[in-house]
């Protein structure tokens, strides 16, 4: 799956994510994730290992693996 722009011009992508396992594992990618700019809703899954991402833009994915990374975690790619 790629990014896809809404009718309000939002990005919405989805990432796979490894090492997930609990709640406070979804808080830290998900706070690391929605300091990037442009970022406006972020929620991630622990259970399926996504992260779904709304954004002002397409985002550059190494900038979203720079912020999983600092998370502690490993992003696998776009879902």
């Amino acid at each position: 799956m790629t990014a896809q722009t809404d009718t309000q011009g939002s990005v919405t992508t989805v990432y796979k994510v490894s090492g997930m396992s609990c709640g406070h594992c979804e808080g830290s990618v998900s706070g690391e994730i929605s300091q990037l700019p442009g970022v406006t809703s972020v929620k991630a899954v622990a259970s399926t290992g996504e992260v779904t991402v709304v954004s002002a833009a397409t985002l550059d994915d190494e900038t979203v693996r720079a912020a999983v990374d600092e998370a502690g975690f490993e992003l696998v790619g776009q879902a």
